[in-house]
């Protein structure tokens, strides 16, 4: 073979083993086998400012927090709202949580901060050096720490990963990709598209559709489509 037909073979070969392992890290079409309820679930989810935030921490509102423990709230830089109103819920869960047991709860959250992917009213050409950016801080907290801090119990960043939008929650989706490309823990991943998408989805939905574990909508006509996806009613 020569040079030059093994300089255009390789790149070739490279991508196509990359796309069958991609193929073999798609969620199946087949349903998963549920955890046990008794089960402890380490639960993340991103805040993705505004109207994200507050749908996303409703959701988690309508958790058992002894169960869904520890927590994870993913925030993007300078977003301190999003973290003050997390920090809200666990004050209002330890005070249910101390009126039931009379004991005092344990403080079992953490609040992690990463970059943002594409700031508000970026310009497109300056976009990709900053989600980069955020990839590699994405890639940092779900790949290397969790390693570097392994233990006999093996811990992941979370069980399950819960995003809604927007853009940024698809840089967190590919660095939990990698993990799976190269065997490595990973969280489930479950989207929960907008309440305000009543007719199509959001480009964020559109994106992450085939790669999350769960997709589910609040609207059925939102699934007129044909496509895959779970109605659940509303969640928010």
């Amino acid at each position: 073979m020569s040079v030059t037909s093994w300089f255009v073979l390789a790149p070739l070969a490279t991508l196509f083993c990359l796309f069958l392992r991609l193929y073999f890290v798609l969620p199946p079409s087949r349903t998963r086998q549920a955890r046990k309820r008794t089960e402890p679930c380490h639960t993340a989810v991103f805040l993705g400012s505004g109207g994200h935030t507050s749908e996303a921490l409703m959701l988690m509102s309508a958790l058992d927090f002894s169960r869904y423990s520890p927590r994870t709230y993913i925030i993007s830089e300078g977003d301190s709202l999003s973290a003050q109103k997390a920090i809200d819920l666990e004050n209002r869960k330890d005070l249910v949580r101390l009126s039931l047991t009379h004991r005092a709860p344990d403080k079992s959250y953490t609040i992690l901060t990463i970059p943002r992917a594409r700031r508000v009213h970026q310009s497109i050409i300056t976009t990709p050096p900053t989600a980069l950016w955020s990839l590699l801080a994405c890639v940092y907290h779900v790949t290397i720490v969790p390693f570097l801090s392994r233990s006999s119990h093996g811990p992941i960043f979370a069980d399950v990963l819960i995003l809604n939008g927007p853009g940024t929650c698809f840089v967190l989706c590919l660095a939990v990709y990698l993990n799976k490309c190269f065997g490595l823990p990973s969280p489930k991943l479950i989207y929960v598209e907008s309440f305000a998408r009543v007719r199509s989805l959001s480009l964020s939905g559109k994106l992450l559709r085939p790669l999350v574990d769960r997709f589910v909508v609040q609207w059925p006509t939102i699934l007129n489509d044909g496509g895959r996806g779970d109605y659940r009613g509303w969640l928010v």
